[in-house]
C-alpha cells in the first residue's frame, strides 16, 4: 500500500497521541495511600519541627501523610532507608545537605549513593548553624568566649548531633580557627536531645 507522505505522518502522530492517551487513562491517580516522610533525626530537632507543620499543610493536596523520624548516623540511616525505599512517590526524604553532601564525601563505606538514589524535589527551608552558649559562661562575644575556652582547657564541651553531621564538622572547624583543641565534642542522638537541660 503507497500512503501518501503527509496521510504517513497523521497516522504516526495519531497513534502516539491514542498510546499517550491510553497510559493517562489507566494510570493510576496519585496519591492512592499514605505518604511516608522520612525526618533522618529523632523528634525534637530542626528537622522534626520543620516536617509536622508542613505534613499538615500539605494533607489538603496530598492527603494523609506520616512523618517517621529514623534518626542516627548523622543521618544516614533515615536517609538509607528512603534509599532502599520502592521509587513510587510514597516515602520522601526531608534530608537537607547533610545525608547527601556527608554521605557522599565523608564515608568511606555509604549506605547509599546520594546522587544514584536520591532525587530533589523541593527547597523548604535553609538552616543556619550558631553557637549557643549557657548564661553561667562569662562571655558577650565570640572574642570573650575564645579567651575564656582558652583559661578552661579541657574543662569545656560543645554538643552536636552526631559525628560526621554538619554541627560536627562546623564546630571541628571552630576548633581549629579558634586554637581550641581541647574543647571536647559530645555527640548526641540529634538536636532535640542536645538542648534539653
Amino acid at each position: 500500500m503507497d500512503l501518501p507522505r503527509r496521510r504517513f505522518v497523521q497516522l504516526v502522530a495519531g497513534g502516539a497521541v491514542l498510546a499517550t492517551a491510553t497510559r493517562a487513562l489507566c494510570a493510576e491517580p496519585y496519591p492512592t495511600r499514605p505518604i511516608r516522610l522520612v525526618v533522618p533525626f529523632p523528634p525534637g530537632g530542626a528537622f522534626d519541627t520543620l516536617a509536622r507543620p508542613w505534613v499538615e499543610k500539605m494533607k489538603p493536596l496530598l492527603g494523609t501523610m506520616v512523618v517517621e523520624n529514623i534518626g542516627g548516623g548523622g543521618s544516614s540511616l533515615g536517609a538509607a532507608a528512603v534509599a532502599r525505599a520502592g521509587p513510587d512517590g510514597y516515602t520522601i526524604l526531608l534530608g537537607g545537605s547533610l545525608p547527601t553532601v556527608n554521605e557522599a564525601l565523608l564515608k568511606s563505606r555509604p549506605l547509599y549513593d546520594p546522587f544514584k538514589d536520591l532525587d530533589p524535589i523541593a527547597g523548604l527551608a535553609v538552616v543556619a548553624v550558631a553557637l549557643a552558649i549557657h548564661p553561667s559562661v562569662p562571655a558577650q562575644t565570640l572574642q570573650e568566649f575564645v579567651a575564656y575556652a582558652k583559661a578552661q582547657a579541657g574543662k569545656l564541651s560543645y554538643g552536636h548531633v552526631g559525628v560526621g553531621s554538619t554541627n560536627q564538622l562546623t564546630g571541628e572547624m571552630f576548633k581549629l580557627a579558634a586554637g581550641l583543641p581541647e574543647l571536647v565534642q559530645v555527640p548526641y542522638r540529634g538536636p532535640g536531645r542536645q538542648w534539653r537541660t
